[in-house]
């Protein structure tokens, strides 16, 4: 638990550098997104930016996304292991592989950069990133034909980028020559190396202030107010045991039901989360690596529990997860890994979250709706390749005691920290024609509090080339209610010749070579929390006249008469009948 120390800590001081820390992170995402080349980054934010100690642990963690910096220890800690001794404060190490180096999966790029205060290594600013291309065996390098992790791009294990300040050109022309947007590469790199610059500077001047070997105490003491924290909120849970799982319907090749299983024992003040019984490894590119199994389970028990705690890796001192070797959760190599961020990370979540509801019913977190998704690519009319995630086909969040579900909140693990392009910067940059991007009406699970709307998503793809599938929540339901609330829509994808209109493939996961083609995508929805009657009826009128529930639906399921401009509430008698009935 607790580092002992000669230092008597002055608990404000720990406060104001956690937000100091916090803020550090923060200013690292804002120039990413400043100078960035690509719209991932710029636009949608698939980032995420950590400062850590000198023994690798998290320190601070607070933009981007939470499946990326969740593991980030991990990353760190490769460097650690791989130059020990041989770390200059000069340098700058870039990792990928979450076989060898503590990565999440290929595409995500960390950048890792040493801190030193007069001579002594005191900590590290690193960054994770998803590349737009890495090569691999299709375009966006999500390759859903891929049965090896050798099929998905190149694998970085530590390499020093830079090496005592001198940037290493041999190393920086193989990473190009390895991408189909070595323009976008290029530019997202540099981002990614002027953000460590001034986190690192940033980070020095806080530890240069405080005096190394007292910034070195307050930097663990950090730590252990997190970790106290976490005890805190965990000790608030009836000590037991629950089981849950979620299941994926298919392994990428054929229909055949993927199970993640956990049990969750709670016990005075520490937890620990046991997925044997979860299915083996498949042939598929869905299988997790321990790193992101890690960020998957911290992100569902941060969620979970009160979001004040500080994001730092203390919190998971007292947190304790078994993951099988062979299986979904901790596939042995070579089992390709590139779909891991989204699934299976969003069923270890499910799970988690469905263990920890039955723990503690009133924090219960609804299933958001999984993602029908596509990535096209192909040559740009004016020259050069092009590869467009359709971020914009994003599911619904679910809902929580207290608030709605998100609305287009892109994949569950992102927990809302992922930006949806506008429409606009989209067909500025590639070969697109928006017809509709819009909430589709009645899909958001009912409820006290309603889950969040999937959208209708209509593209045309200009220019032929390569179009690639994945995603889930097509052939079913995905978003779970709770506490008596309502399951949210299930989604679907459709595409068309853009001349001929005839229907094209679309598998759940595939890659196809298309002509150009006009895209329909219904993303799914978020479930419901609570009974749909026990919602405020003026929250109801509100959702008629957004045009997120029909007059039918406030009618019908939840017991509100609207009038017909959608103006005010004309009978709440059927809600009332509809009380009485489940009292009888």
């Amino acid at each position: 638990m607790s580092t002992s120390s000669s230092f008597d800590f002055d608990p404000v001081l720990i406060a104001i550098l956690q937000r100091q820390l916090d803020h550090i992170s923060l200013q690292m995402g804002t120039i990413m997104t400043r100078t960035a080349r690509s719209p991932i980054f710029s636009q949608s934010h698939d980032f995420s930016c950590f400062l850590s100690n000198a023994s690798g642990e998290t320190i601070a963690q607070a933009d981007g996304l939470p499946i990326h910096s969740g593991s980030g220890g991990f990353a760190v800690r490769a460097v650690l292991r791989d130059f020990a001794g041989r770390i200059d404060p000069e340098d700058v190490f870039l990792l990928s592989d979450p076989y060898a180096a503590g990565g999440n999966h290929l595409p995500d790029w960390t950048l890792i950069r040493p801190v030193f205060v007069s001579g002594e290594l005191i900590g590290f600013c690193s960054n994770r990133a998803h590349q737009s291309d890495i090569g691999g065996g299709a375009a966006g390098t999500y390759n859903a034909k891929a049965t090896e992790i050798f099929h998905e791009g190149i694998r970085l294990p530590v390499l020093k980028l830079i090496e005592k300040g001198t940037l290493r050109d041999d190393l920086w022309r193989l990473l190009l020559l390895n991408s189909r947007c070595p323009d976008l590469l290029e530019g997202d790199l540099g981002a990614m190396i002027g953000s460590t610059r001034i986190g690192a500077q940033r980070l020095a001047d806080v530890v240069e202030q405080l005096g190394v070997e007292k910034g070195n105490a307050y930097l663990t003491a950090l730590l252990d107010y997190g970790e106290r924290r976490m005890r805190q909120a965990i000790s608030e849970l009836p000590n037991g045991v629950w089981e849950a799982s979620d299941v994926s319907d298919t392994d990428c090749f054929d229909l055949v039901d993927i199970e993640t299983r956990v049990k969750l024992t709670v016990e005075g003040d520490t937890i620990s989360f046991d997925f044997t019984g979860t299915s083996p490894q498949i042939k598929g590119f869905k299988n997790s690596g321990i790193a992101n199994t890690h960020s998957a389970v911290y992100c569902a028990l941060s969620a979970f529990l009160d979001p004040a705690i500080p994001h730092n890796e203390g919190v998971y001192r007292c947190v304790r997860i078994i993951a099988p070797e062979g299986t979904v959760v901790n596939a042995l190599p070579p089992a390709p890994m590139t779909m891991n961020t989204v699934y299976p990370a969003i069923d270890i979540m499910n799970a988690c979250w469905r263990a920890l509801a039955q723990a503690d019913p009133e924090r219960a977190c609804a299933g958001w709706g999984k993602s029908v998704f596509g990535i096209s690519s192909g040559s740009k009319p004016a020259g050069g390749v092009f590869v467009l995630y359709h971020w914009h086909g994003s599911s619904g969040g679910g809902a929580v005691k207290g608030r709605d579900g998100f609305p287009t909140t892109s994949h569950q693990m992102t927990l809302g920290g992922m930006f949806i392009p506008n429409v606009e910067t989209y067909e500025q940059s590639y070969p697109i024609r928006v017809h509709r991007y819009e909430m589709r009406r009645d899909t958001g699970g009912a409820g006290q509090y309603r889950g969040g709307t999937g959208v209708d998503y209509v593209v045309d793809v200009l220019v032929g080339g390569e179009h690639l599938l994945r995603g889930e929540g097509a052939r079913k339901q995905t978003g779970a209610g709770v506490n008596g609330g309502h399951w949210g829509a299930k989604g679907s994808i459709q595409a068309y010749d853009l001349e001929t209109r005839e229907a094209l493939p679309c598998p759940p996961y595939g890659v196809e070579q298309v002509k150009p083609f006009h895209l329909v995508i219904e993303a799914s929805a978020g479930g419901g929390w609570g009974h749909p009657h026990e919602r405020q009826a003026e929250a109801v009128l509100r959702d008629v006249r957004d045009g997120v529930v029909s007059p039918e639906s406030a009618l019908n399921i939840y017991g509100i008469e609207v009038s017909a401009d959608g103006k005010s509430i004309l009978s709440s008698k059927a809600r009332s009948a509809g009380r009485t009935a489940a009292q009888r």
